[in-house]
């Protein structure tokens, strides 16, 4: 894959504090290695079953299963019910469920992955100046990609089985811009704690894809908690993201604004800090690599 050629070493001067907290600047800063970042996103995106018999057709087929072994398991073992509507058919819980398992996944993913992009690409710290900074959001862009085809099953599945098509699905792009906030900021911060921390691998696996995946909304409604549980549980941006992409994409009901705003608001302020954080310490990377 023909790359684009790497910037001369007078561009990756790091800057000072306050150009690092100027959200232009890093849109500008991402803006330029445009051409880095698609080709690292189809490189990440890719490589995830290079080598098998059905190649890409994977990024389908496992969510294919996946739904179906929901689907199995919660109607048919458990007899699941959500309890969003009263006459509610048998296959809502299966695509209630893996519609919120995709949309964490993207945040999910990104943040395990993050954690080791600069400890995995040491050529890319040490021989040749790069701008490391497009790795987490190249690996964002990986899982969204992946998302975007397991998102098709969801459409899909609650159009057949439950007869609905919402024109709500129109905002959907807005519930991923926190998300991608979110995520992105994250992946920042663990791909530079990567390099100072090796613990953070076990560290990220026990809070993000167990501890935090649990306070999320993915296997159980808000409503069915007691009030303060409640107000605690959406305290968390993602179980706004997660609340209000099902609104979207399943109910056909307009997003919670105000929690989707101040959510937006927490995702983007992260977003910065981490861009902030991953500049002014990626210069120590090459000592500790």
């Amino acid at each position: 894959m023909a790359m684009q050629a790497i910037e001369p070493a007078s561009s990756a001067t790091v800057p000072g504090l306050l150009p690092l907290l100027n959200p232009a600047a890093l849109l500008a800063n991402l803006w330029r290695h445009r051409d880095l970042v698609r080709q690292f996103t189809v490189r990440y995106f890719v490589s995830r079953h290079r080598g098998t018999f059905l190649g890409a057709w994977w990024g389908l087929l496992l969510p294919l299963l996946m739904l179906a072994v929901y689907s199995f398991v919660f109607n048919t073992i458990f007899t699941a019910r959500w309890g969003q509507t009263p006459n509610e058919r048998l296959a809502e819980f299966p695509v209630v469920l893996f519609c919120g398992m995709v949309v964490y996944g993207v945040f999910s993913e990104t943040a395990a992955r993050a954690v080791g992009l600069v400890v995995g690409n040491p050529n890319f710290v040490k021989k040749v100046v790069f701008p490391l900074e497009i790795l987490p959001v190249a690996s964002l862009g990986a899982a969204l990609l992946f998302a975007g085809l397991s998102m098709v099953l969801v459409v899909a599945g609650n159009a057949v089985f439950l007869h609905r098509f919402p024109v709500t699905l129109l905002l959907f792009p807005l519930i991923l811009l926190p998300l991608v906030a979110i995520s992105l900021g994250l992946a920042w911060f663990l791909a530079s704690l990567g390099v100072f921390i090796r613990d953070m691998e076990n560290i990220v696996i026990v809070l993000i894809q167990q501890v935090l995946f649990f306070m999320t909304p993915i296997f159980y409604r808000t409503e069915n908690l007691p009030p303060g549980l409640q107000r605690v549980i959406m305290l968390n941006p993602l179980a706004v993201i997660v609340e209000n992409a099902r609104r979207t994409v399943i109910w056909g009901t307009l997003p919670d604004w105000w929690d989707l705003g101040w959510c937006a608001v927490v995702s983007l302020a992260l977003m910065q800090l981490g861009y902030a954080w991953f500049m002014s310490t990626k210069r120590g990377f090459a000592d500790v690599l």
